[in-house]
């Protein structure tokens, strides 16, 4: 009966055979390099490099045993080949599966090898779903932000007469209104979605890839366009004057109703962007489902903000109740613009726990309800040269958190004075109203209000033990006693 082998003789036929492995394990850590060195490539890019380099190595090695040492070449051959067939069978098993799992190919899986077929639905003439990423990548976030939208614009815009077949004054038209309506802003939402991804994959202790980085901007365009194609429809529905320190679109003459359709398209980009930069990814399908929410989230909220008052007949102050204003600056304002960028970021680093999202939400909705109170206050008090446009909430009849705190606050007559001359688009009963907000010492009472916000905006963040604090600063930061 055979004997056990003995731990101190396993150890001594290992330290016979790792050194003759070694040409065998050297060879597998350069085929790890060469896998995760491009793991950053995208698309196509990524086949042709790793196609490149292992069809250099093979040509190589071939040539070098040609070359050099022909004869163990013949000689390796003729055993090889005196071997049955099942053996080789399993050598040639075992090599495979050698080179797949020790080359590192699970640690950087290439996208590129999802066709554009498999991943998006043959009913679509757009079947794209790759892009190149930049050989160089600012390491500023605002410059890579920058330079970014040139190339998301670039890219809808060549699509147009591709895919689309829209003659040379549609493309003009989409691409003079984008330049119009998308860029020029603060880009506060998009960044702050880039902000929070990188503070979360921190936290995982990962380094972003120059892939990852130009996916976070892309994103962030994503809310960017949203705001636009809100923004646009907003300034129609409003009669609104300026925008961004420039007339509104709609206002220009060639323009007027036609930016209503151009709304729709800034919208149709949001999906655009997602399906070119994301349409590879798990996670896509959790994009596009938060987008959509968003939207209608946001669309629900412009309905309440909308119908406030009815648009013929006399004002009706009893409306603007403080349960009704808080429900339109939650779903106007708080989901697209402080809820969405931080739920992005977190679906993007992989966070799948329903009560991390849940506590984000909580916090984002109460600072998406102080950023709206300062815009309703800028809108009163904000110099129109810093804040951008000219204040019309007061002539519009909006549901405004001034007119609510003064209806609290009103006597009968302070309340006769905001029946007589609140929402009527004229200069001296516009200036009346403003008069008694001065009266009732509003502008006093939001300052107050903004410090008690603020502390307890901390007081939640402070709580927050499951989020990193850094997601939800970076927000608050930019509104802090913001004065546009």
């Amino acid at each position: 009966r055979s004997k056990m082998m003995t731990t101190d003789e396993f150890l001594t036929n290992m330290q016979g055979i790792l050194p003759e492995l070694l040409a065998f394990i050297v060879a597998l850590a350069l085929t790890s390099v060469v896998m995760l060195l491009s793991a950053p490539f995208a698309g196509n890019f990524k086949i042709v490099f790793q196609t490149v380099v292992f069809g250099a190595a093979l040509a190589g090695s071939i040539s070098y045993l040609v070359l050099t040492n022909p004869n163990e070449l013949s000689a390796f051959w003729s055993n090889f080949i005196k071997l049955n067939m099942e053996t080789r069978f399993c050598l040639a098993i075992i090599a495979i599966s050698c080179t797949y799992f020790g080359g590192a190919m699970y640690l950087a899986p290439p996208e590129a090898f999802i066709s554009s077929s498999d991943a998006s639905t043959p009913a679509s003439c757009d079947t794209s779903i790759e892009f190149d990423v930049p050989t160089t990548v600012p390491e500023d976030d605002k410059e890579l932000f920058e330079l970014m939208f040139e190339r998301l614009r670039k890219m809808i815009i060549d699509d147009l007469p591709t895919v689309y077949e829209m003659p040379e004054e549609a493309v003009h038209w989409i691409d003079r209104m984008i330049d119009y309506t998308v860029a020029g802003g603060k880009m506060n939402r998009g960044l702050a979605m880039m902000s929070a991804y990188s503070t979360l994959m921190s936290e995982k202790g990962r380094k972003l890839t120059p892939k990852d980085r130009c996916q976070s901007a892309a994103l962030g365009w994503c809310i960017e366009f949203l705001q636009a194609f809100f923004l646009v429809a907003d300034d129609v529905m409003d009669n609104s004057i300026t925008r961004r320190g420039q007339p509104c679109w709609y206002r220009n003459a060639d323009v007027k109703l036609i930016s209503i359709n151009d709304s729709f398209i800034l919208e149709s980009c949001v999906f655009k962007i997602l399906k070119r930069y994301f349409g590879a990814e798990k996670y896509y399908t959790q994009l596009v489902d938060l987008f959509i929410e968003v939207t209608r989230q946001t669309e629900l909220g412009q309905l309440l903000d909308l119908t406030s008052q009815p648009h013929e007949g006399p004002i009706d102050l009893n409306r603007f109740t403080l349960d009704r204003y808080i429900s339109i600056v939650k779903y106007k304002t708080a989901f697209y613009s402080f809820y969405l960028p931080v739920a992005l970021g977190m679906i993007m680093s992989g966070v799948t726990n329903p009560l991390h999202y849940q506590l984000a939400r909580k916090i984002l909705v109460s600072m998406g309800e102080y950023f709206q109170i300062q815009d309703d206050y800028l809108d009163c008090y904000g110099a129109p040269e810093v804040i951008g446009k000219i204040g019309t909430d007061i002539q519009d009849k909006k549901c405004s958190w001034l007119v609510v705190q003064a209806l609290r606050k009103a006597n009968p007559q302070q309340r006769r004075i905001l029946e007589e001359n609140y929402g009527v688009d004229n200069a001296s009963k516009v200036a009346a109203v403003k008069r008694l907000y001065a009266e009732m010492h509003l502008e006093e009472l939001f300052k107050q209000y903004e410090e008690d916000s603020y502390a307890q905006l901390q007081q939640l963040m402070s709580e927050a033990k499951d989020m990193p604090r850094g997601v939800f600063e970076f927000l608050l930061k930019k509104i802090y006693k913001r004065s546009k």
